[in-house]
């Protein structure tokens, strides 16, 4: 019996979000803007913070700063709930930290501080302890530097070894992330990349051949998240399918992927089959996608349950 429902491990960072900046200001000026807020965002920390909105019982694996940045990204994850007692404090980098203009179509450009996610890492006694849960996501490979590689692969085989369920995403991938990758792949139960970075590992293709690729090589299930067009899945013992992305205005991107990654891991703690899974996702990242941040106005389990059948939805195109 595991003592968490999810374990989210890697990458942690601060966000500070600007809305709407479609330009930078002028030397010396300023811009006025409609708002501005700070998230806990991150591949492993968005997706655990919505997941403990969600309803989950929550522990984080990561590292932050001896800092007011860290400090207020600590406060805010145990408000929570989740258990924090597996994020490291660097007495020497700051935390990881990024400043984010949204554009008005929602799309977002990043001034970015690696800081700690560069000196993260678990000794074994931490692996074991990040284990201690029925499902562990691994996030935010490729900006790991500590992490990537020998240890990532340690955290997920000791995983598999336990019985647990694992889900893998990613970020920044290119060409190269494909050598850190690849030796994780049969040890990934659901994987979760955007259509951008899965092409660019796998050296392009359609969603399907993308998915494909993936599970050639030893990953079970493939959910492509394909931006504002939904979700192509490729599942280990059932047909592929895509589904569409609701009807919405977007106000921020930033975040969708880690919640569409958080609603594919509670959909997977309460049993639900997959499909049913990837619906939920669409719904929780659509809530994001509303609002400034990582959260946007995600509230609460029952809220994306009844938006998941009243909000209306695109129609659905073949995805290329």
């Amino acid at each position: 019996m595991t003592h968490s429902d999810l374990s989210a491990v890697g990458f942690l960072v601060l966000d500070t979000l600007c809305a709407h900046a479609d330009e930078m200001p002028p030397r010396g000026g300023a811009t006025f803007v409609d708002q501005m807020t700070m998230t806990v965002a991150g591949t492993a920390g968005a997706t655990a913070l919505d997941c403990a909105m969600l309803g989950l019982k929550v522990k984080v694996a990561a590292e932050v700063g001896c800092d007011p940045m860290g400090d207020w990204l600590l406060s805010a994850m145990q408000s929570a709930g989740i258990d924090t007692s597996l994020v490291g404090r660097s007495p020497s980098l700051q935390t990881a930290m990024s400043m984010l203009p949204i554009a008005k179509d929602g799309a977002r450009s990043a001034f970015f501080v690696p800081g700690t996610s560069n000196s993260f890492t678990l000794d074994d006694a931490g692996i074991e302890a990040a284990c201690d849960a029925s499902i562990v996501h691994l996030g935010g490979t490729g900006l790991l530097a500590n992490f990537d590689g020998a240890p990532s692969l340690k955290l997920l085989k000791r995983a598999k070894e336990l019985g647990r369920t694992t889900v893998f995403d990613l970020i920044l991938a290119n060409e190269e992330t494909v050598r850190l990758v690849e030796p994780l792949l049969p040890y990934i139960d659901y994987f979760v990349p955007s259509i951008e970075e899965s092409r660019a590992m796998a050296g392009g293709g359609t969603p399907a051949e993308v998915a494909g690729w993936f599970k050639a090589r030893g990953v079970k299930n493939a959910v492509i998240t394909l931006e504002g067009d939904g979700v192509w899945v490729d599942p280990e013992n059932a047909a592929a399918f895509q589904l569409p992305a609701h009807r919405i205005d977007v106000i921020d991107t930033t975040g969708c992927g880690d919640s569409f990654t958080a609603g594919i891991i509670t959909g997977l703690s309460k049993g639900w089959e997959l499909h049913q899974c990837a619906r939920f996702a669409n719904t929780v990242a659509a809530h994001v996608a509303r609002g400034l941040g990582s959260q946007g106005i995600l509230k609460d389990f029952e809220s994306v349950m009844a938006a998941m059948e009243s909000w209306p939805l695109k129609e659905l195109e073949a995805a290329q």
